[in-house]
């Protein structure tokens, strides 16, 4: 098919997203209301926060109760998965959190074994806690951090580079590629020596109401609420019409489609047939019951959204 044929049918498909009406399940179980109880509780100890979030969505999807509850203390915002995400307006990021009162901004790749940026963070730190009054903890010579964070954006990863950078030493955090998997409450984590940093780690924690459907659907497709509860199918349409949105087509190649498409169904099914993800039902005719194969659209669905939280779809900037 002709470049100009197939930009014109990429001029049809659609400008909006049709929710249907859902709403996005509430995902606060009782750990998460816990945690954020007890992170209060514990600021007297702390220096500093350091809130990680998604890079591929700035500037929604933050939890507006840590600004709330937890804004008394200094604070960096750390965009973590920068390698997923379209960083071409940088720039234009920054500008709009500093606009929104958001200063202090670090974007890091916690998963890539020497990240430089992380090697700037603790200097950045103590930079912001010198010019910061520290009140009771003023003859303390060593310094407590928080981490905090929605769930799945790297609090743990963090904490595991930030070790490997400045004490040589391996992960004390448990990593996971879904939402929950850090349950404990404020463990304390040695970070740095010199000068003698702990790190506090925290459970993630969703607000109780999500600000849009939309936001919802960016923090499912970013891995941040499990998939289930919204649903494989259209988290999958989501991310189908994002990327064709964004102009990003390289799922056309990867999954030897003809050319970009619109139509979920139509895409996984490709996605079925090409990594023989089918399975077997029986069908009931007029002669009798038949055995019959079909695509597993839930299977390739799985996959599809796999492939983008791995970086296989490109980089992308949902916000």
């Amino acid at each position: 098919m002709k470049l100009h044929q197939v930009l014109r049918n990429v001029e049809k498909f659609r400008t909006v997203f049709d929710f249907g009406g859902r709403d996005v399940a509430h995902w606060f179980p009782g750990h998460m209301a816990k945690g954020l109880k007890q992170m209060r509780a514990s600021l007297k100890s702390v220096d500093c926060t350091l809130e990680i979030h998604d890079a591929r969505m700035p500037f929604s999807g933050r939890n507006p109760m840590f600004q709330e509850t937890l804004d008394a203390k200094p604070h960096v915002l750390i965009l973590n998965k920068m390698d997923l995400a379209d960083l071409s307006s940088q720039q234009r990021i920054l500008k709009k959190l500093e606009k929104d009162g958001v200063r202090n901004v670090l974007f890091t790749d916690c998963l890539k074994q020497r990240d430089e940026n992380i090697k700037k963070l603790v200097p950045m730190v103590m930079d912001i806690i010198g010019n910061t009054p520290r009140f009771n903890r003023d003859e303390n010579t060593n310094y407590c951090l928080m981490v905090i964070g929605v769930p799945n954006v790297g609090k743990s990863s963090l904490i595991n580079s930030l070790r490997r950078t400045n004490l040589k030493k391996g992960r004390a955090s448990r990593v996971g590629g879904e939402p929950g998997i850090t349950k404990a409450v404020l463990t304390r984590i040695q970070v740095s020596e010199r000068p003698i940093i702990y790190l506090l780690d925290t459970p993630g924690v969703l607000p109780p109401r999500i600000e849009s459907v939309e936001t919802g659907m960016k923090l499912a497709l970013c891995g941040t609420i499990l998939d289930h509860l919204v649903g494989e199918d259209i988290i999958a349409d989501y991310l189908l019409y994002s990327l064709n949105r964004l102009g990003k087509f390289s799922y056309v190649e990867k999954y030897d489609l003809q050319e970009p498409s619109d139509d979920i169904q139509h895409v996984l099914k490709h996605i079925a047939v090409k990594l023989k993800k089918t399975q077997r039902v029986t069908a009931i005719t007029g002669v009798g019951n038949i055995t019959v194969t079909i695509p597993n659209y839930t299977a390739a669905a799985y996959d599809f959204i796999r492939a983008f939280r791995k970086g296989e779809l490109g980089q992308v900037m949902l916000d």
